[in-house]
């Protein structure tokens, strides 16, 4: 199963802080990362969002059928987004798009066993792995992109 994280774009400043819509910057950087996305992703790809305007707008520069997850909004802990999408018995490749501090604590929760304040960058996005061999489970990094990369 593959587990992508992308950090939404870069937002526009102000309250309420869940209606923040992307900046210009933001929906630019939302648009590279999503065209590259487009070529790369996984089959069958599920896409699930935080219920927070700058996720879903990112979201949609890449597709417009994806799912509001609660549990992916501000306030939720790493492994409550883990346990939200059936982490690791979940077989399609899922595609979250959140919030710092969530998903660098998500990835550093993949990557190490505990949920350290990893930071993931604005519109960058993190693909995860995982595969069985010779009876083990084995986790990767498959790759890291960040907008100013594209």
């Amino acid at each position: 199963m593959d587990l992508l994280l992308w950090r939404h774009a870069e937002a526009l400043d102000g309250e309420p802080d869940h209606k923040r819509p992307l900046s210009a910057r933001g929906k630019r950087q939302a648009k590279r990362v999503a065209r590259w996305l487009r070529e790369h992703q996984p089959r069958n790809l599920r896409v699930l969002t935080s219920p927070a305007v700058r996720t879903t707008t990112t979201a949609a520069a890449f597709s417009k059928h994806h799912t509001v997850l609660l549990e992916l909004g501000l306030g939720y802990s790493a492994q409550e987004a883990l346990a939200a999408i059936g982490w690791p018995d979940v077989h399609d490749p899922v595609l979250l798009v959140g919030h710092q501090p969530q998903l660098g604590e998500l990835a550093a929760l993949l990557l190490t066993g505990k949920p350290y304040p990893l930071t993931i960058r604005k519109g960058a996005l993190w693909w995860f792995s995982r595969r069985e061999r010779d009876g083990q489970t084995q986790l990767f990094l498959r790759t890291v992109v960040t907008p100013e990369m594209l």
